[in-house]
């Protein structure tokens, strides 16, 4: 058991547990899109063992769910003071809410309380519970989500684990009008209005990725201005953006034939988001043409 729970201390381990309708399951989706491997309603007896053996299989992060459904809850302060009286690094998030809130929620939603009986009410189910995991809930961080929308609280999640810092993707991708917008777009450019390569002949059978169309484009002043603007448009609303539970972003820049105008764009905006941001770079028309021309 020893070298089980050594292999454990290395990894990061988030307990969740709370009130059976304050939120749980929003909190582990916030982890999962973070990045965490995520266990629902585990029995507390296991959770040394489990969080051993996803260390033991690569698993850095890992949060794991244990309430009141599990018979063996009364097991979770000891488990827990064992991990962390070992190294492991693990904390603790709480959930609850007022009878009233939990009340509504269980009434809106339909759900059903997991300790309602034929000879306990809702409302009972819910102190009883509430009863049942008071010992849990001195363990660490306890979140009150009365009356929260479950927006703020996975903002609040976020700020608290510091989830998802400067670690967002950016997919930039150019492309052509004429096949009409990506069904994966969320923001949608276009840069038809820049000077077109395609009426300079030398230029027309080449890419914005070739350094002719890069210096040909790169001397226009209306060019320049219009790759500054998108990168000050999104500077000031990407954090706002990726706040509201996103992971990542599709941002599609168009031209006409996606082939110039739109690769150059693309490129060189991905290049000033990149010291700040993760930044991937594709450019749909021309990987188009290019399973054109391996198809023939």
């Amino acid at each position: 058991m020893t070298d089980t729970v050594k292999s454990a201390a290395t990894m990061q381990l988030v307990v969740v547990s709370g009130l059976s309708g304050s939120g749980k399951s929003v909190v582990l989706r916030v982890l999962e899109d973070d990045g965490y491997y995520c266990v629902d309603n585990l029995p507390a007896t296991l959770l040394g063992d489990v969080s051993a053996f996803l260390a033991e299989a690569g698993h850095a992060r890992v949060a794991i769910s244990v309430d009141a459904r599990s018979a063996a809850i009364a097991a979770l302060p000891e488990r827990f003071a064992a991990l962390r009286a070992r190294g492991v690094e693990c904390r603790l998030l709480f959930l609850e809410a007022s009878a009233q809130t939990l009340l509504r929620r269980f009434s809106e939603t339909r759900r059903r309380h997991p300790l309602l009986g034929p000879t306990r009410t809702l409302a009972e189910a819910i102190e009883h519970e509430r009863s049942l995991l008071a010992d849990v809930a001195e363990l660490g961080e306890r979140i009150d989500t009365s009356d929260v929308k479950a927006q703020d609280l996975r903002r609040w999640v976020k700020s608290l684990l510091a989830l998802g810092m400067g670690a967002p993707l950016l997919l930039i991708e150019s492309f052509a009008f004429r096949d009409g917008l990506p069904l994966d777009a969320d923001w949608v450019a276009d840069v038809r209005m820049l000077p077109n390569p395609h009426y300079v002949d030398a230029l027309r059978p080449l890419t914005g990725l070739d350094a002719p169309v890069a210096d040909f484009l790169g001397r226009e002043e209306v060019v320049q201005r219009m790759i500054a603007d998108l990168h000050a448009l999104l500077e000031r609303w990407l954090p706002e953006i990726l706040r509201e539970n996103r992971s990542s972003l599709t941002i599609a820049i168009g031209c006409t034939g996606g082939r110039h105008r739109s690769v150059y764009v693309a490129e060189r905006l991905a290049q000033t988001l990149r010291p700040d941001w993760k930044v991937l770079v594709r450019h749909r028309a021309l990987a188009r043409a290019a399973a054109a021309d391996a198809g023939e």
